[in-house]
């Protein structure tokens, strides 16, 4: 049998990751899956746990009051060599670009474990940007054994950094599985703000916004803040809901410039559930986050991206998303444009999403069992010109 040991620890890597245990968990005679989470994030990562009725066998509960870098890295690596050593797995799959996924990835490499990427390959190719996120991909992928990348763009970016091509695997991106898996129709929010927005006779223009990326932090947040002033009292029909990051700098720049806008409604930060419901529901998208490129355009949702780069340009070039930056003049032309032309408006909604079919997690979970030569033959399809010809021809 099989030991698959899955490590995340934030609330973005535990989403993705949610569909990839389900469907690892169908296989109890062929794979013994156990998840591990070292909780760089706390309570935001124990949402997701309980809406994925997800119990990790392993819970290093690093978070601390004001924990850096430093000691993210050092806890997530010390604190996985015990975990390692107990659980003796046969792979590690780790999650995109977080500092737990370096840090796990770093200590699998020091025991010799072989690695699984999960959404492999997304580049900016800017060191800093966005920060530390491009360099822990980076380094997450020379450690890795097998590279699931969610598109042939990432495919792209590994193959031109020398990784071998049997090794990758096309897989789309898990959190389009996670997505389809909790929208529901005439979904009742807790907070009753929302239902009003949501079901008013009136025709409110929802935006969802969020916004705390770490290289925005300072001037640039103030300018997008601005912005959502100033597009609020352009028009009287819109009702920007802004779901705030519990980083207390954001916080006090937020409330300072945003408080007094009576269709501004600043809220704590909403578990998964709620907050893909309401992008469900939602006119446009403002962010500076990485995922909701991804998941926005599956519901027909334009995304404007408040970031000077992204390491999704798939989105961009499929015209489902479009980057901004962070300047208050563009941000508003932009939202304008889209709040004025319906065509326009209309080509960003209706673009064909780039990241999958919600079928990735079986897609990796099924190229793990035929690469440790569990199953003889992937799926047709799932074959495609792309997936290793050196595979298809083995004999055994």
């Amino acid at each position: 049998m099989l030991k698959v040991l899955v490590v995340f620890g934030t609330r973005p890597e535990a989403i993705k990751m949610a569909p990839v245990v389900k469907e690892l968990k169908k296989y109890p005679d062929l794979l013994d899956c156990k998840v591990a989470v070292s909780a760089q994030h706390r309570e935001m990562l124990d949402q997701v746990l309980t809406l994925f009725k997800i119990s990790p066998d392993y819970d290093l509960n690093i978070m601390q009051a004001k924990q850096d870098l430093f000691d993210v890295t050092s806890r997530v690596l010390t604190g996985f060599k015990k975990v390692f050593l107990a659980a003796k797995p046969d792979l590690v799959l780790v999650h995109g670009d977080t500092t737990t996924t370096f840090a796990a990835s770093l200590a699998a490499f020091y025991l010799q474990i072989p690695l699984g990427h999960v959404e492999a390959g997304l580049r900016t190719r800017k060191k800093y940007a966005p920060f530390p996120e491009e360099i822990n991909r980076t380094l997450t992928g020379v450690l890795a054994d097998m590279h699931f990348a969610p598109t042939s763009t990432a495919r792209d970016n590994l193959l031109r950094e020398g990784v071998k091509k049997e090794d990758i695997f096309i897989s789309g991106n898990t959190v389009i599985d996670a997505l389809l898996d909790t929208i529901k129709p005439g979904y009742v929010f807790a907070n009753e703000l929302f239902n009003k927005l949501v079901y008013s006779p009136d025709k409110k223009r929802i935006l969802l916004v969020t916004a705390h990326r770490r290289e925005n932090w300072g001037e640039p947040l103030r300018e997008i803040f601005f912005a959502l002033k100033e597009i609020s009292e352009s028009y009287p029909e819109v009702e920007v809901v802004f779901p705030v990051h519990k980083n207390p700098a954001i916080r006090l720049e937020a409330t300072k410039i945003l408080n007094a806008s009576p269709r501004i409604h600043l809220t704590e930060p909403l578990s998964y559930e709620p907050f893909v419901n309401l992008m469900a529901k939602s006119y446009l998208v403002l962010t500076d986050s990485g995922g909701l490129q991804e998941e926005a355009p599956s519901l027909g949702k334009p995304v404007l991206v408040m970031r000077h780069t992204t390491e999704r340009p798939e989105a961009v070039a499929a015209g489902t998303a479009r980057l901004v930056g962070t300047a208050q003049k563009n941000i508003v032309a932009e939202t304008k444009a889209l709040m004025e032309d319906g065509q326009k408006y209309q080509m960003m909604a209706e673009a064909i999403n780039p990241y999958g079919d919600g079928q990735a997690a079986e897609r990796i979970v099924k190229f793990i069992l035929f690469r440790f030569n569990i199953i003889r033959m992937l799926p047709l399809e799932f074959c495609s010109k792309n997936v290793l010809k050196k595979y298809f021809s083995r004999k055994d």
